[in-house]
């Protein structure tokens, strides 16, 4: 349904009596809660469910909007699944518990454009893509915003677990999630700053138990809804079979292959593979051997030792900058930061700095398995509510090895000057 025949005919909050939990902000919007209009994004599950109700309750003139992304046949009924038939018919049934208007949106084609077929690009070039930034991004953040303000909205609002404050300069940060293992900011680095202007995350101070004990006392049928999980366009859980069905051929064999390139077996795609994998390698050696990367264009699996997986320095692309000043001004100062680069690991020191290619980080302590494709999220500290400077799209990584040649490297060019 267009934007324009959503506003024509919204006529209001139907009226519904039900628990009244008072919230614990007023979210930082100026103006009377009934003048307000606030467009939930609600995917069917609990978080979402909770942030409309908690805005319908305080006042506010909330319109719920389901995004239909995909063809979502072949996990109407798996469980975990985000975005499916039974998440459209819950978000119904909690807008029409909670008493407000609630429309499904098709946005199948833009999110295979925008989504899919990026992941599917990037997953046949080596990479391991995570798109639910994208999603986010491109589809959440950029569309259905548009869409909130045609429909006369002054905010969009969702139930991820982050948390957005004011400055004193009157602009908008991003800091993790009071619950640390609810926080959702990896996947939200690549926010803009003026996006974030018109964003609002009622949950980013709460805990999952309070969230769902909510749920409870609004008495939504989605109280003890069991979370998604894994991406939501991928059913079974295989990444391959999606892509082959997508890109038809990309599971083309190759060659097994040693870190001095010497043929240790074959493989039937580079598809199957993952950096940091140790099973499934196909070759029995004498030693554990890893995925240490993946050669696309030769369709070459490289694997090695564990030592082989440490990387120490990261190359950027698509980096998005939130922190004080311009990205240039950050990496002139060389600063001190923490890092993120994958969703279940914390946040660990790291040094911004201006690489021949453009940014990149230098990890103090490195990591093990560091893929290109991963986001890199930054953070002004490592523990607690910390601030989301921003981040990037790993494009290449140096091991600790190379790292060391390359920091000597530097350090003798910088005398010669």
């Amino acid at each position: 349904m267009p934007a324009q025949d959503i506003l024509a005919s919204q006529t209001g909050r139907r009226q519904g009596a039900h628990p009244r939990p008072a919230m614990r902000n007023d979210l930082d919007i100026e103006g009377r809660p009934s003048e307000t209009r606030v467009v939930v994004a609600m995917s069917g599950g609990v978080d979402s469910s909770v942030t409309a109700a908690l805005l319908a309750d305080a006042g506010y003139d909330v319109v719920g909007i389901t995004l239909q992304l995909y063809d979502h046949g072949a996990a109407t009924h798996r469980k975990g699944a985000c975005c499916a038939g039974r998440d459209i018919h819950d978000a119904r049934a909690v807008a029409a518990r909670i008493g407000i208007p609630h429309y499904v949106l098709d946005y199948e084609n833009r999110f295979k454009e925008a989504v899919i077929d990026r992941f599917a690009e990037s997953y046949v070039s080596g990479e391991t893509p995570v798109p639910c930034v994208e999603c986010n991004q491109s589809i959440k953040f950029r569309d259905l915003l548009q869409t909130a303000r045609e429909l006369g909205a002054k905010f969009l609002a969702t139930g991820h677990y982050v948390a957005s404050r004011a400055l004193p300069d009157g602009s908008r940060a991003l800091f993790r999630a009071r619950e640390v293992e609810r926080d959702q900011s990896y996947f939200l680095f690549a926010t803009t700053r003026e996006q974030l202007e018109h964003l609002r995350f009622p949950l980013g101070d709460r805990t999952k138990a309070e969230t769902r004990e909510l749920a409870r006392r609004f008495e939504l049928s989605v109280a003890d809804k069991q979370d998604s999980q894994d991406i939501c366009f991928v059913p079974t859980g295989h990444y391959a079979d999606i892509i082959e069905r997508l890109r038809p051929g990309a599971a083309g064999p190759g060659d097994v292959v040693d870190l001095d390139g010497r043929v240790l077996g074959r493989h039937d795609g580079i598809i199957h593979f993952t950096v940091g994998q140790r099973r499934g390698l196909g070759i029995a050696t004498g030693s554990p051997l890893y995925v240490v990367r993946l050669e696309a264009a030769a369709r070459r699996v490289v694997v090695g030792p564990r030592e082989a997986l440490r990387t120490s320095r990261i190359r950027l692309r698509e980096v998005n900058w939130l922190g004080d000043g311009t990205v240039e001004q950050a990496m002139a100062r060389h600063p001190e930061i923490c890092v993120k680069v994958r969703s279940t690991r914390p946040p660990q020191p790291a040094w911004l700095r201006a690489g021949a290619t453009g940014l990149e980080v230098e990890l103090i302590a490195g990591e093990d398995g560091v893929s290109p494709g991963q986001a890199c999220a930054f953070y002004d500290a490592a523990e607690g509510q910390a601030r989301v400077l921003g981040g990037g799209v790993i494009a290449g990584t140096i091991a600790a090895a190379q790292a060391v040649r390359a920091g000597a490297a530097d350090t003798a060019m910088a005398a010669a000057r």
